[in-house]
């Protein structure tokens, strides 16, 4: 096994592994997405973009590198009700708690978490 090594990255050059139909983009800085291996991604929210009330099947601790998340818990989106977390917030969101979140202005997530990881929506 080789050594580990140092690695940084600045949240406005991430290299972006993912970009989803809805602009928003991801990827896998550290680590391993594999079932019991912790992996540190970054996720990309372009301004104006919401997803609908979902979970995760694991934990995630988030860090906002820039711009604002708007985070919200339950079932239903509704906008109003979601919290505002401005650059340098930290927000740890439970395994299977359900949530809708976005930005209004172009938003970089940095989390951690352990995988497998999954996002499943709300039905």
């Amino acid at each position: 096994m080789q050594p580990k090594q140092p690695q940084s990255f600045d949240s406005r050059l991430i290299p972006w592994e993912t970009v989803h139909d809805d602009g928003t983009k991801s990827a896998t800085l550290v680590g391993s997405r594999e079932p019991g291996h912790m992996f540190t991604y970054a996720f990309f929210i372009p301004a104006g973009v919401f997803d609908a009330p979902h979970h995760h099947t694991a934990d995630a601790h988030l860090h906002v590198a820039y711009g604002e998340l708007m985070l919200g818990y339950g079932t239903s989106f509704i906008k109003g009700d979601a919290d505002r977390f401005p650059a340098g917030s930290f927000l740890f969101v439970p395994a299977h708690a359900i949530h809708f979140d976005g930005a209004e202005e172009d938003t970089v997530l940095i989390g951690t978490a352990t995988g497998p990881w999954n996002t499943q929506y709300w039905s």
